[in-house]
């Protein structure tokens, strides 16, 4: 696994996973299936801590209104397997319906820069120009963490730390730079980092589950034919609104995302085609509504698309 590279975990992962529990006739507690089943999940994804939401959805699939009271409960053998699978496969089904994107860090990009004295001497000498913000020639020691926080998961460094006062020429920066990198790089190839990335994929799966929902479904009908005027056209009224309100149907952000235009422009040309699709009047617009988000939930589905959460 490559430093930097985005993995997309969509539940794959946990299909096959081995649900084998220890053997023993005892009564086993439900709070101890639930972590064994955790670290069942876990394992089989680079190491991840599932996020609490991940498993607080993945309970309500399999019924478990109460965690707290759940985890108290006592179990047999056959239920014990039968929660751990259950909950295992609903971690799946949520991956499934919305994908974590992250990152294992390895210690393999750090190497490549370590391997090559220009590489390095580059990047060493990039990173102390920018952190010497007032262009003297100097910075302090304490920076070392900037300069690794500068670098980022791109360059295959989790968050660290370095303290100090001691003022740094460029030279003396790279000598320091340098072995904290190395400690660096054999740790991450010991235990990898995994970090989860602020990143959205969007795979049609949220507008599916609203297509299936025929009142959420009439109420976005209603929601559109409200913001209908004369002087446009059903699709082009459609359209408007799916831009400036997708993002809570479980369509991605329009806004700058050239990828999504793209796909906009797809969908409502195909229509374009359809000449009985577009003709005017309210008796069809809701089909024409249900048509178009039909479409757009085939397309992220063949062609999912991602976008940066923090922008």
């Amino acid at each position: 696994m490559s430093d930097g590279a985005l993995t997309v975990l969509d539940g794959t992962h946990l299909r096959a996973v081995d649900l084998s529990l220890p053997d023993s006739d005892v009564i086993l507690i439900g709070g101890h299936v639930l972590d064994l089943a955790d670290s069942k999940a876990s394992s089989s994804l680079f190491g991840l801590s599932l996020p609490q939401g991940l498993k607080s959805s993945a309970l309500k699939r399999v019924n478990v209104q109460d965690d707290d009271v759940f985890r108290q409960a006592e179990l047999d053998r056959h239920q014990a397997l039968k929660l751990a699978g259950d909950y295992i496969a609903a971690i799946a089904d949520e991956l499934k319906d919305d994908p974590l994107v992250i990152s294992i860090l390895d210690g393999n990009t750090i190497r490549l820069f370590l391997e090559d004295e220009d590489d390095f001497a580059m990047l060493a000498e990039n990173l102390f120009t920018d952190l010497d913000a007032e262009d003297v020639g100097k910075i302090n020691k304490s920076v070392i963490r900037s300069a690794l926080v500068h670098m980022g998961v791109e360059m295959g460094v989790p968050p660290v730390s370095a303290n100090g006062e001691e003022e740094l020429g460029q030279a003396q920066f790279a000598e320091l730079l340098q072995p904290i990198l190395q400690e660096l790089a054999e740790a991450l190839a010991k235990k990898n980092v995994v970090l989860i990335q602020n990143i959205k994929i969007v795979n049609g799966s949220k507008l599916r589950k609203l297509l299936a929902d025929e009142k959420q479904l009439n109420n976005v009908v209603e929601k559109i034919l409200q913001g209908k005027k004369d002087d446009l056209g059903s699709a082009e009224v459609i359209r408007s609104y799916l831009e400036k309100n997708g993002l809570e149907l479980g369509l991605p952000p329009s806004e700058g995302d050239e990828a999504v235009a793209i796909l906009y422009d797809l969908v409502f040309a195909e229509l374009k085609e359809d000449k009985i699709a577009l003709k005017e009047g309210e008796d069809k617009f809701g089909n024409l509504v249900k048509k178009i988000l039909e479409k757009l939930a085939e397309q992220l589905e063949a062609n999912p698309v991602f976008h940066d959460t923090e922008n």
